[in-house]
């Protein structure tokens, strides 16, 4: 829930810590708090849509120095929203809050803190390479955390203000004083840890001489997100001293209930204090602080048995016969999106906020067909069936009733059997929901397929459509990233390494924006199919800053085999990559559906597809023989991969030799 106020009340009594040299132990690790910690105080790009290889660096030197103290971690993530909608109101206001401060990055390229889209995709994948232990919870993470640490007697990693009030034997380390960079060595034995500090709910007691069994009801009357309390907080609200409101009232509170021995007492006198109630009121009242009080009370572990022998928890009552069995395990595993139980117990979605053009629509709104082909999957195709997603509507928080899409193949597959589908079958409802046929994605690498997929997609769908050089940069980015990986990491070549101006290009923003949405909500629907497309390694997809920073360069006249310094193995890549994606659209019933409802475009925008039908730097001889070998590719089920390098490497050979100069000029032939 969070108790507003109370981390700062906290913060200025600090004697109420312990300093730690923390090593050798279980570590419980609130997940979601520590990927909003890490990359907010890292300071990577917040703005251009992010920098993922750079924060996939910065997670795996968090766990090396943790793994370097011998210190185990579990990392807890958040799940589904929680069903009894006590906190839809604090969601929705925090969403807005959102909005407003990513409207002020965007207009002014400060700071305000809004996670890049695909950042919760890198942290993931990253644990998973490094083999750290991972849990998806059904529901909010923070009692299921505490159960887990409780058990284990360990203590937990996160900044969240709940974790001061629940009763945890191994205490809270407040991630804000994980001193994790700083390291340290312990004498002769020259053990590695980590300082830190420690908070104990005793020590909080004893500090402000409250009974330990009342604190969950001061933290209930403090932030009640089951029943509000105006009536109360507004009292020792008036009490506080001027310019210290928030801890003062929590100071005034906790005075009031030194008197009170039981939590009972203090509830029936807080009953007192607010006059003259309904008995409706005062039954509401009633059951609001017993709920909150209730949330702070551990049951047993259900992530316990999942971590030592990877058994999956078992569903919340409410989502018995929605929630197929077989998705319990890959849900806990992090495999699944959590957005699948909002769908399935709420019908309710709530869309990520990015830093944007807030003069034009959602970026999600062009990734909306894939998602409604999820809800197909996941609801069926009735008639009335509608999914509520909440999104932003200009500079304000919007929601919109959207129809599940299940038609075409994807009928044939229910939700209950889905994890026993044929991989043909799952690979053919994705590439239809995307428009695109396996012909074209048949002379690629297969972890770059679903990338390229996308770009199709998001070439066809987005709005404004996107021009050349966006495209372009968009490639060039894929093609760094990949030599980049395939060299382990090392940095990007120099010309490729540049700084992004301060102030943004908004329609660019937008743009990639509809990129990531469109990665995104693919990614959700690959997985939901069981990943008949191999999903790509997110951190070297799309950095930020450089493909911005591309985009100018591109514009200012510079080409592409330029930027990549006449490296052959990656222009050849490049130009694979390119000729996929422009190829001409395929007439689908999924993408028909997706266009169903948009405007005639103008004649200049015909031309501009048009003319992205011309490839650069590949001649008719050559779309043929790409072709004949890519319907070959298509006749062998297990689409082995052709050597677009052998092919590349043996044509520019050949026209080296029999012309050297008009190949040369072909370098910097541009579109068609």
């Amino acid at each position: 829930m969070g108790v507003q106020g109370l981390c700062s009340l906290i913060e200025a009594n600090s004697q109420i810590y312990q300093d730690v040299c923390f090593r050798d132990s279980r570590l419980v690790i609130d997940g979601s708090n520590l990927y909003h910690w890490l990359y907010f105080g890292s300071g990577l790009d917040q703005n251009h849509g992010g920098e993922y290889a750079a924060f996939e660096d910065l997670i795996g030197k968090f766990v090396k120095a943790l793994q370097d103290c011998r210190i185990e971690p579990y990392v807890v993530l958040d799940g589904g929203t929680d069903i009894t909608d006590k906190k839809l109101d604090t969601l929705r206001s925090r969403a807005e809050d959102r909005i407003r401060r990513a409207q002020v990055a965007a207009e002014k390229g400060g700071k305000e803190d809004i996670i890049p889209p695909l950042a919760n995709k890198v942290f993931k994948q990253t644990l998973a390479r490094l083999e750290v232990p991972v849990a998806q919870c059904f529901g909010e993470a923070d009692r299921e955390i505490a159960a887990l640490a409780s058990e284990w007697k360990c203590p937990v990693l996160s900044s969240d203000s709940d974790f001061y009030i629940f009763d945890l034997p191994g205490g809270l380390l407040p991630i804000r004083h994980f001193q994790w960079e700083a390291g340290g060595r312990n004498g002769s034995w020259r053990e590695s840890f980590i300082r830190c500090k420690s908070y104990t709910t005793s020590s909080f007691c004893t500090l402000f001489n409250i009974q330990q069994q009342v604190l969950p009801v001061f933290a209930a009357m403090a932030g009640n997100d089951y029943v509000k309390l105006q009536e109360l907080t507004s009292r020792w609200a008036r009490s506080a001293p001027a310019g210290s409101r928030s801890a003062g009232r929590l100071e005034e509170l906790l005075r009031w209930l030194k008197s009170f021995q039981r939590p009972r007492e203090a509830v029936e006198a807080a009953l007192r204090l607010m006059g003259d109630l309904s008995r409706q009121r005062e039954a509401e009242v009633l059951q609001g602080l017993s709920l909150g009080t209730e949330e702070y009370q551990l049951p047993p572990s259900d992530l316990k048995q999942f971590f030592t022998d990877g058994t999956a928890p078992h569903l919340l009552p409410e989502a018995v016969g929605l929630v197929p069995d077989w998705a319990r395990l890959p849900l806990t595993q992090g495999r699944l999106t959590s957005d699948m139980l909002d769908v399935l117990l709420l019908k309710r979605v709530r869309l990520g906020v990015m830093v944007d053009h807030g003069s034009l629509p959602s970026a999600h709104l062009t990734s909306r067909p894939l998602r409604q082909v999820m809800y197909g999957l996941l609801l069926g195709g009735g008639r009335r069936l509608r999914v509520e997603e909440s999104d932003r509507e200009g500079l304000r928080l919007g929601s919109c009733m959207v129809r599940p899409a299940l038609r075409g193949v994807a009928e044939q597959l229910k939700l209950d059997s889905l994890d026993k589908a044929a991989h043909s079958l799952c690979l053919r409802v994705f590439l239809e929901a995307l428009g695109v046929k396996p012909i074209r994605l048949s002379g690629l690498p297969p972890h770059l397929r679903l990338p390229v997929a996308v770009t199709c997609y998001w070439m066809w769908e987005a709005s404004p459509p996107p021009d050349r050089s966006l495209l372009q940069a968009l490639m060039l980015g894929l093609v760094t990233g990949e030599t980049q990986r395939e060299s382990a990491g090392s940095s990007a070549p120099r010309s490729m390494k540049t700084h992004c101006r301060q102030r943004l290009d908004l329609d660019v923003v937008h743009a990639y924006n509809q990129w990531q949405a469109c990665m995104k909500d693919s990614m959700h629907l690959n997985q939901l199919l069981g990943c008949p497309l191999p999903e790509p390694h997110i951190a070297w997809l799309y950095q930020g800053p450089l493909v911005h920073q591309l985009v100018d360069t591109l514009m200012g006249g510079t080409t592409p085999e330029l930027l990549l310094n006449r490296n052959s193995t990656s222009i050849q890549l490049y130009r694979a990559l390119l000729a996929a994606v422009l190829q001409p659209q395929e007439t689908t019933a999924a993408s028909a559906a997706g266009k169903r409802g948009k405007p005639p475009q103008p004649l200049d925008d015909l031309t501009g597809r048009l003319q992205q039908l011309f490839l650069l730097d590949e001649d008719e001889e050559e779309l043929t023989a790409r072709a004949r070998s890519a319907a070959r590719a298509e006749e062998d089920p297990g689409w082995q991969l052709v050597s677009v390098r052998t092919r590349f490497r043996a044509k520019d050979r050949g026209h080296r030799a029999k012309n050297p100069e008009p190949a040369n000029k072909n370098k910097r032939k541009d579109w068609s």
